[in-house]
């Protein structure tokens, strides 16, 4: 059975943890916990873009982890970024171990100034199976149904599908854990 550790970095709310791995426990059939490990937060912050340096955060979960065996999801709800691209939702070691999403631009309220939570919990589970997926070896997809899309902005998270289609649902179930 496939592996799956949670870490937050910074706040993440107790009950998001919780939603977020039974989604996970019942869609990917996996053992998911939750885990504690230490980030300097200020040693990967822009203070130029008041953002979040995506890849030196995956660095320093990696040797914090060697004992785990499974994938390690590094959750925040901070701005993420690498230096060639504004922002990210997320990045990870294609057939790696560890992988990284940002709940700070899934929110509705960055965008319309509304709360929808149920919207929020959507695009961060796509984000979520689509980081995932990566780990678990898959490219970007061309079908747009497919979580494994890529997506530019929210509007391409809102179009994708929120799971795997059946070409990369049949490649993770090949994949070694």
């Amino acid at each position: 059975m496939t592996r799956i550790f949670l870490a937050p970095a910074g706040a993440i709310n107790n009950q998001l943890l919780e939603r977020i791995a039974e989604d996970i426990k019942s869609k990917l059939h996996a053992d998911v916990s939750v885990i504690k490990l230490n980030f300097d937060l200020e040693a990967v912050r822009s203070p130029e873009r008041n953002q979040y340096f995506s890849t030196r955060l995956l660095a320093q979960a990696i040797p914090q982890t060697t004992h785990y065996d499974g994938k390690i999801l590094i959750l925040m709800d901070a701005d993420l970024y690498v230096p060639v691209l504004t922002f990210i939702y997320g990045e990870a070691q294609l057939r790696g171990k560890h992988s990284i999403v940002s709940s700070f631009r899934l929110h509705e309220e960055f965008y319309s100034g509304e709360v929808n939570e149920d919207l929020f919990f959507e695009r961060l589970m796509k984000e979520v199976y689509h980081e995932l997926g990566h780990n678990f070896g898959l490219i970007h997809c061309r079908e747009w149904d497919c979580v494994m899309h890529s997506s530019a902005g929210i509007e391409e998270v809102d179009i994708k599908g929120g799971f795997y289609c059946s070409s990369c649902s049949a490649q993770i179930s090949k994949a070694p854990e």
